[in-house]
């Protein structure tokens, strides 16, 4: 039995860098995989670089704006699956339409506004500062409100914000009235 063997890693150059192999270990543990919405996210990032090496002009990352992901997302428009109801269509508003109509399928307000998100963790994890973050633009946060109501109008489906009640305050003199009326029912 041989008690010095050989390793199977290779021996350490002085080319080799240290920092490399243990960020490398550290970053990609072996014994984790990443969760369906880090490999989603990943995909639309992937898509999203893509997108910007392909528009004329090509766009780096630096010069990316609120306007250019508004392009972007009307790009996706064309692979929705969600039939949405234009105004002069008889179904408009009609939240279960009896018949097809020649209305365009578009994504749906839900998926954009979670790839919105994921793109937007995204760019920061991929060293963009948070005051800069193109998908957290004004424009965008509109449009996708814009995009909710109309999908919501066009299915015959009203979309209100829940809003918290505050809590109402007891002023003294109903507070003093309630004492008053709980001492009389007592005696």
């Amino acid at each position: 039995m041989d008690l010095v063997s050989e390793s199977t890693n290779p021996p350490m150059t002085p080319t080799t860098n240290l920092v490399t192999t243990t960020t490398t270990a550290i970053s990609s543990p072996s014994s984790t995989t990443p969760s369906r919405y880090e490999n989603q996210k990943r995909r639309d990032w992937n898509t999203f670089c893509q997108y910007l090496r392909n528009h004329r002009p090509p766009l780096s990352l630096a010069m990316c704006s609120g306007a250019h992901v508004l392009e972007f997302l009307h790009y996706l428009d064309q692979f929705g699956k969600t039939k949405v109801h234009n105004h002069p269509c008889p179904f408009f508003g009609l939240p279960n339409p009896p018949a097809p109509c020649p209305c365009p399928l578009r994504q749906a307000w839900g998926s954009l506004d979670a790839l919105i998100g994921r793109l937007r963790a995204a760019y920061e994890e991929n060293g963009g500062r948070p005051e800069t973050n193109p998908f957290g633009a004004r424009a965008v946060r509109i449009y996708l409100r814009d995009v909710r109501d109309y999908q919501a109008k066009a299915r015959g489906v009203s979309y209100e914000k829940k809003r918290k009640r505050p809590k109402s305050k007891m002023t003294a003199s109903a507070s003093a009235s309630a004492t008053a009326t709980a001492a009389t029912t007592a005696t």
